[in-house]
């Protein structure tokens, strides 16, 4: 595989039908447009870097963001926080006569005495205009992933919003179905283009009171930012504490905000009950997805649970993220054993799912699931063992501490 430097081309440099991240629109092309075309996909290369240049990063995040349903862990911005956390990017970046036409940003470590592993969280992305290149584009990078994970210990792949495709393509290449979970496979969502009124009437008969009784009772929900990030810190150290999971440091929230907010892919809301400070919840955005990241309730505080300040904070992010102009609303995980309850034929009983997912019902939203994750494991030993190791109880919890690493920050 060659490198070549690839630059985003200036607007006059543009084809006719060409978009901003170079696809080609598939309706009425001009004889010029399909000459194009051709050569585009003639001359397509995909390149394997760990540090592409600012011009190429730059194309790179702008395409991320204008891919319907993208997510921030394809941006260079989330590969930076979570160095943090030890790991190293590796960008795929398909180009062609120096248009970007996809891509994606996995991350790795080295294990000591094995070597690589990587995961790929909502990824591989494409321009979102490609028309019929974009078969080709899209197999052009499975095959650069398939040459990445036979040169790794292990590579984990969750594919984006439409990617089935793409499971597809690397299960035809060695991958297999993958249970690791290196991020969430479903999730549930609130369709933010109804208006305010269908929103609410989609609540729970109590919520719906609730919405109406929070500005009398002194629930106040902002918009902070990052003198608030301490704030976060120890809010979320409560509810990790509360929900016995570990907790993220402060510096690792404070990059996180910092590296996301400032390109308006992040907001910070806190919740506040007479003016005291007892929730707040770091949301990330993408592609149209308003999605909730890290949340903090102040389990000390029994004014906070009989007022039920953590739906306020809800409800004021869905209203935010349709202010905003966001398509959904998306809660950052569901389950799969919900998945299956809320699927299943007939009335579905919310009572019966785990308490934060059961919490996640009563806002009106529907179940969101992602394409199959794939995963190539090279070695045939590790393999072996690795199944073996999953299927007992102590294989299981190394494997929940495994992701839990892997989704940091998720």
């Amino acid at each position: 595989m060659q490198v070549h430097p690839a630059a985003e081309p200036a607007e006059a440099d543009r084809p006719a039908g060409a978009s901003a991240s170079g696809g080609l629109a598939r309706a009425g092309a001009s004889a010029a447009d399909r000459a194009r075309a051709k050569r585009l996909l003639e001359r397509l290369t995909v390149t394997v870097e760990p540090e592409p240049d600012q011009r190429r990063l730059a194309a790179w995040d702008r395409l991320v963001s204008g891919a319907v349903n993208s997510d921030v862990a394809q941006l260079s911005a989330w590969a930076t926080i979570r160095r943090r956390a030890g790991y190293e990017p590796l960008y795929l970046l398909a180009t062609s006569e120096d248009t970007l036409l996809g891509g994606a940003a996995l991350l790795r470590r080295r294990l000591r005495g094995l070597g690589w592993i990587g995961y790929l969280p909502y990824g591989p992305v494409l321009a979102e205009d490609l028309g019929g290149l974009r078969a080709s584009v899209r197999q052009e990078l499975a095959d650069a992933l398939t040459k990445v994970a036979r040169s790794h210990v292990a590579l984990f792949v969750q594919p984006p919003d439409g990617g089935d495709d793409m499971t597809l393509d690397l299960l035809h290449r060695g991958f297999r179905f993958s249970q690791a979970g290196i991020a969430p496979a479903a999730t549930m969502r609130v369709d933010l283009t109804q208006s305010e009124a269908e929103l609410r009437s989609r609540l729970s008969r109590r919520l719906r009171t609730w919405t109406r009784q929070w500005p009398q009772r002194g629930v106040k929900v902002r918009v902070g930012d990052e003198r608030d990030v301490p704030l976060l810190a120890r809010l979320a150290a409560s509810t990790a504490s509360y929900q016995g999971f570990t907790p993220f440091p402060e510096d690792y929230l404070e990059a996180t905000y910092a590296g996301l907010a400032g390109e308006g892919h992040a907001v910070l809301l806190i919740g506040e009950l007479d003016g005291t400070p007892v929730a707040a919840e770091l949301l990330t955005g993408s592609g149209g997805v308003l999605k909730s990241r890290i949340t903090g309730l102040d389990r000390s505080s029994e004014q906070a649970g009989k007022l039920n300040v953590a739906s306020a904070m809800i409800w004021e992010a869905i209203s935010w993220g349709k202010a905003n102009g966001y398509r959904w609303y998306d809660f950052g995980g569901l389950r799969p054993e919900s998945v299956g309850a809320l699927r299943a034929a007939g009335p579905s009983d919310p009572d019966g799912l785990a308490g934060p997912d059961q919490f996640k019902t009563k806002f009106g939203g529907e179940v969101h699931t992602y394409p199959p994750a794939v995963e190539l494991i090279k070695s045939r030993t590790i393999r072996l063992g690795y199944d073996l190791a999953r299927r007992g109880e102590g294989g299981r919890r190394l494997l929940s501490m495994v992701r839990e690493t892997l989704r940091g920050g998720r």
